[in-house]
């Protein structure tokens, strides 16, 4: 059994658990705390590291991260605070985990090598896509199962308004959407996808997921659309893959350089 932690990093919650390579399941209970407002770097660097060292693993860490990353650097931060953009985020978790080796991904990518892995598209051939509901929209592309980086096709307009603003978990509480309605407004945001794209594969995941027999009816596209097999767990699992598949940031012996510049 290969043990690994993973760090799911979202809007709303930071979720951690370790996770069993070999099978793609968490291995212990998972552990949640709510996501620090304001969401700075620094706050979120803190809170993960308390967490981490609440979970008591040792060595590498894999973080999903909710917005782009390029070599380490984050680009965007839609749902965090905008001193993100710009910010080298695996010296700065490493700096907080005490030197440990840190992989950070795009949250949504993290959640796709876990399904394309394990759940819900395995040995899928073609191309497809993760799309993750939750304070956002998340989405993860791959081709014959190789992944496409930092896709972020939530921030589409569809309609005029973006994506994620009419079709997020988030924006269905906060405008009391019925079920009926808001997966309008999600199939409306498939079919733009299948316009620009033409997927073999949709993959729904996020914590909505579970009730996905509540609106998959209504999602009628041209590709087939399945629930995701790990559910809410995938971003854990996935962020544990990424230190395996990515090569992990080493700190120098100057770990207290500047880390809000890459």
């Amino acid at each position: 059994m290969t043990i690994q932690l993973g760090v799911d990093i979202g809007g709303t919650g930071i979720k951690a658990a370790p996770v069993d390579l070999e099978r793609g399941a968490l291995v212990g209970d998972r552990q949640y705390v709510a996501t620090p407002h304001p969401a700075t770097p620094a706050a979120v660097a803190i809170t993960v590291a308390e967490l981490v060292h609440g979970v008591g693993t040792d060595g590498p860490v894999g973080l999903g991260f909710p917005g782009v990353v390029k070599h380490g650097v984050t680009a965007t931060a839609a749902n965090l605070h905008p001193e993100w953009i710009g910010t080298n985020a695996e010296k700065l978790f490493s700096h907080h985990l005490g030197g440990r080796p840190v992989a950070v991904i795009n949250d949504a990518d993290a959640a796709g090598l876990a399904e394309m892995g394990f759940g819900a598209g395995a040995s899928q051939p073609g191309v497809a896509v993760m799309v993750t509901l939750g304070t956002g929209i998340g989405t993860a592309v791959f081709v014959d199962g190789t992944l496409v980086p930092n896709t972020e096709y939530g921030h589409l307009f569809v309609g005029g308004t973006q994506a994620e603003e009419l079709a997020s978990t988030r924006a269905k509480e906060h405008a009391n959407q019925s079920w009926k309605q808001w997966s309008t407004h999600l199939l409306g945001f498939l079919k733009e996808l299948e316009r620009l794209i033409w997927p073999d594969l949709f993959i729904i995941g996020g914590g909505i997921s579970v009730e996905f027999r509540r609106f998959c009816e209504r999602l009628q596209t041209s590709a087939p659309v399945v629930a995701a097999t790990l559910g809410n767990d995938a971003g854990i699992v996935g962020a544990a893959i990424a230190v395996r598949e990515t090569a992990v940031w080493r700190p120098s012996d100057r770990i207290d350089e500047e880390v809000n510049h890459p």
